[in-house]
């Protein structure tokens, strides 16, 4: 890297994705009040909802999320719509 382009605190930090439980580690100047140890080593810490190990295009998995019967309520609207057409 060329020397004195990049901020004082630019370090190594554990990104945590909360829906699997992954962690990776890169360089970064986030600020964070959290800490984890890795492998003996201890590195900050900075939970994030969704991650590349996780996100539906990465890994070609569909997620849903069901919110207060949302996906059920859709699901028989659309039935009773394709059940309209067949007539």
């Amino acid at each position: 890297m060329k020397q004195g382009i990049h901020p004082d605190n630019y370090r190594l930090v554990a990104f945590t994705d909360m829906s699997n439980g992954d962690t990776f580690i890169t360089r970064s100047t986030v600020q964070t009040k959290d800490a984890v140890e890795i492998e003996g080593v201890e590195y900050p810490q900075v939970k994030i909802e969704i991650s590349s190990s996780s996100h539906p295009f990465y890994t070609g998995k569909m997620k849903l999320v069901d919110t207060a019967g949302r996906v059920d309520k859709f699901m028989s609207r659309y039935q009773k719509h394709l059940e309209g057409r067949k007539k």
